[in-house]
């Protein structure tokens, strides 16, 4: 009865251990930007939703276009794991673009939660509070470092949608009237998420749709 491996099969499985390795790696690295990819994914669509649901017209305020809903990111430029986005309406106050802790839309997939991984400033709701929904802080849950936007409009870190569903660029503090042209998603916007590994995944969000999907 063989009671030892040989030389050779212990070789051998040590060369079969750095093949799965090498192969499985990567793939489990990659599965978190892909993670995140798809849950800004599904967040994009859920303010999409909000936005077709909730039309923010209010005869009594002549700047209720500045109140649609819209989602921000925030402290994605950096090296640290501090990139998060937020999910609001900029509905009270002077609508000064940035959101309060009333602003913030309500987790749908969890009760008590809200749509905001934590954000500097006038934010009341930070990351370790339990109010906060954690894996919004795509730095922290994902490893997520940038997200940079192209052909996005001027303020490349927010995107917004109108009652129709298109995507509205900029941000909503400076528009003048309820419908500008100017403001619609004219180009496919990109936007690009790059890991603390350098590694990138591109969302596609489709101008007048607001069809969002990844790159091929």
């Amino acid at each position: 009865m063989k009671k030892a491996f040989t030389l050779f099969e212990l070789v051998l499985v040590v060369i079969v251990v750095g093949i799965l390795s090498v192969a499985i790696v990567p793939r489990l690295h990659d599965n978190d930007l892909q993670k995140a990819a798809a849950q800004i994914l599904f967040h994009l669509r859920y303010t999409r939703h909000l936005a077709l649901m909730d039309n923010r017209f209010d005869p009594k305020d002549s700047t209720w276009y500045k109140t649609r809903w819209q989602l921000l990111f925030a402290n994605c430029g950096g090296d640290k794991d501090t990139c998060a986005y937020t999910v609001f309406s900029d509905w009270t106050g002077t609508h000064s673009g940035n959101p309060d802790a009333q602003e913030i839309a309500v987790n749908p997939m969890h009760h008590g939660q809200m749509l905001t991984g934590g954000m500097s400033g006038n934010l009341l709701i930070k990351y370790n509070q339990k109010e906060a929904t954690k894996s919004l802080n795509i730095g922290q849950k994902y490893g997520i470092r940038k997200v940079r936007m192209r052909h996005c409009g001027s303020s490349a870190r927010r995107i917004a949608f109108d009652y129709l569903g298109r995507p509205i660029v900029g941000n909503l503090k400076t528009m003048t009237r309820p419908y500008q042209r100017a403001r619609v998603l004219r180009n496919r916007c990109e936007m690009i998420l790059t890991d603390k590994e350098g590694d990138e995944i591109t969302i596609l969000i489709e101008p007048e749709t607001g069809y969002v999907h990844l790159k091929d």
